[in-house]
């Protein structure tokens, strides 16, 4: 994982990161090249004991917060969307200007 991260970071690439066990990847990454948080989404705050205190030590928030504690990836398949459509938005969604908004 922390490989994989650290890779997608070189190649500029979204790096959704999904509970407790990828959070400690990504720490692990992070303390290789900082330069990872600049493609780190954390999708969510899982129960696992501890992954809070994670998330507060690296200064991140999660998507996120739904008392899951499923594994395979859950937190990731839920904040997809999420993120795909906070894309969209920002690439796509006219502004007051382009849509001939009025400000009168």
């Amino acid at each position: 994982m922390v490989g994989a991260m650290l890779e997608a970071s070189k190649r500029d690439v979204l790096i959704l990161v999904d509970g407790f066990i990828a959070s400690a990847a990504y720490l692990c990454a992070y303390k290789l090249d900082q330069s990872v948080k600049d493609n780190a989404v954390f999708c969510h705050c899982s129960q696992e004991q501890g992954h809070r205190k994670l998330l507060d030590y690296l200064g991140v928030n999660a998507l996120l917060d739904l008392n899951l504690c499923l594994g395979e990836g859950s937190g990731c398949a839920l904040s997809y969307p999420l993120v795909k459509a906070a894309v969209s938005f920002i690439n796509e969604m006219a502004s007051f200007e382009d849509a001939g908004v009025s400000d009168a």
